[in-house]
């Protein structure tokens, strides 16, 4: 892998400056707390995610953090661990982990930009994807944490097409 110069890093413009553009123009709630960090709230049908986005200019990468409203006990944290390699099993972009010292479960991903302009269709479509697969699996992670359900179960019971109306 070649080293990042200042030269490569500097060609680069902060994206967050755009992100900010996105953000607003859904409505959302956004906070820049310090000139790479920002923070966001997006309202769902589950919970208000809190977003969170950081800008590296040494990596030409922004990191893309969506926090559940959901907390792991210490004690769930190993069995917890089975859900999300389950839940990572049916997703292609981003992935969900979990912050083990508050044990808030988050979904994470990272994207490159360095030698590409950044444009607001990739930033909608990253939030879009992220926010798509938390509502997906919020289900899944509350059967498990609340209604103590295995997680092989909590999966096969939010994954559940439901047909036609009652």
């Amino acid at each position: 892998m070649p080293a990042l110069t200042s030269e490569a890093s500097a060609m680069l413009t902060n994206p967050l400056d755009l992100m900010e553009q996105v953000i607003g123009g859904h409505g959302w709630t956004f906070e820049r707390c310090t000139p790479t960090e920002m923070a966001a709230e997006a309202p769902s049908r589950w919970c208000d995610y809190g977003l969170f986005f950081s800008w590296s200019a040494e990596l030409g990468a922004i990191l893309f953090t969506c926090a559940f409203d959901l907390k792991a006990a210490p004690t769930q944290h190993a069995d917890l661990y089975e859900l999300i390699g389950l839940a990572n099993e049916q997703i292609w972009v981003g992935h969900f982990s979990l912050d083990t010292e508050d044990g808030v479960l988050l979904f994470r991903h990272a994207l490159l930009l360095r030698g590409t302009p950044a444009v607001t269709d990739v930033f909608e479509d990253m939030i879009d994807i992220a926010l798509a697969e938390c509502e997906r699996f919020y289900p899944a992670f509350r059967f498990f944490l609340h209604a103590g359900l295995d997680a092989k179960t909590a999966l096969a019971t939010a994954m559940i097409d439901c047909q036609g109306e009652a």
